[in-house]
């Protein structure tokens, strides 16, 4: 009882993300059924990328953009410093003799954009400016469709992670036209994901479980709990929380050097240390096979766990009026 009230307390996601993996390790997709896994794997990713087309308003994001400093620098950080950051703790993680792949994963890990709902959630608890904190993230969303693959590429060498014309296709046809087509489609039938708010986020999140499954299935079957043992499990666990470290903390120094309003520097905060699995599962599972993509997940997934784990007493924290300094 005292295990299913732990289970019961984590994030919706979170839950379906675990059972996902338990799954993987216990029921593999293998064999002749692999090409079949993967093809429901790329329509789950189509559809989810249709519903964020449809979801997010063209005018919050044209609002956004006026906000640019607080845009710009966002990005910056987001795109550059946290990449940066991700490439030093993977070569500290080959360091000490992680696996390649999952020692590439902080790098993979450090390219991704921010969450949107989680993000948006904990910058409205904390008092932040909800709206900044939407319109950015979605925008960080938007360009890392587009740029996380090519700058995962460029930072991790052609010969770890090659990047071709044929992987920047799949991103196109798989991530950013549904988006572009949910876009187009927002003023027709954009209210029914209005309307039917629930139903949508929970096909959002199986989408994302689909692509975790068929990703850890085959790394599973490449022997995934036989290559990390409680040494490496250590490691990824002390690489994790400095990263955390540095997400969190750079991200609301940054936000104190610009001399942004406290509302807006919580978005910043929030917008800046978070990644997003949402798009990190689908991009990993377009791009690479999924004995790949298994492996480079991992620290994706650790840091998604951590980051609700840390953001929810820090939220309730800066609820506080002046409990942390300028």
């Amino acid at each position: 009882m005292v295990v299913l009230r732990i289970i019961g307390g984590f994030d919706p996601l979170v839950r379906l993300l675990v059972l996902a993996i338990l799954l993987a390790s216990l029921l593999p997709v293998t064999g002749e059924y692999r090409p079949l896994a993967q093809g429901v794997s790329n329509a789950a990713i189509v559809v989810l990328f249709l519903l964020n087309g449809l979801r997010l308003p063209r005018a919050e994001v044209i609002h956004g953009l006026r906000h640019g400093r607080f845009v710009l620098t966002l990005a910056l950080w987001s795109f550059g410093g946290m990449a940066l950051a991700g490439l030093t703790l993977s070569k500290l993680g080959a360091s000490l003799m992680l696996p390649s792949t999952v020692a590439l994963g902080f790098l993979f890990l450090g390219v991704l954009p921010s969450t949107v709902q989680s993000a948006t959630a904990y910058s409205s608890l904390a008092g932040g400016n909800v709206a900044a904190s939407v319109v950015a993230a979605a925008i960080l969303n938007l360009l890392g469709v587009v740029l996380s693959a090519p700058l995962f590429s460029l930072l991790a060498g052609t010969e770890a992670a090659a990047f071709d014309i044929g992987g920047l296709e799949k991103v196109v046809l798989i991530l950013l036209v549904p988006f572009v087509i949910g876009q187009l489609a927002q003023g027709k039938v954009g209210h029914l994901i209005r309307e039917h708010r629930r139903l949508a986020t929970w096909m959002d999140r199986t989408s994302i479980a689909i692509a975790v499954y068929v990703a850890f299935s085959g790394a599973v079957e490449q022997g995934l709990w036989g290559r990390i043992d409680l040494f490496d499990w250590l490691a990824l666990l002390v690489l994790v929380g400095v990263f955390l470290a540095i997400g969190f903390g750079g991200a609301w120094l940054i936000g104190g050097s610009l001399r942004l309003p406290r509302p807006d520097r919580i978005a910043f905060l929030f917008a800046g240390a978070q990644k997003s699995i949402a798009l990190g599962a689908p991009l990993a599972a377009v791009l690479f096979a999924p004995a790949v993509a298994g492996l480079l997940l991992l620290p994706v997934l650790v840091y998604h766990l951590l980051q609700l784990v840390l953001s929810a007493p820090l939220a309730v924290r800066l609820s506080r009026q002046g409990v942390l300094p300028r």
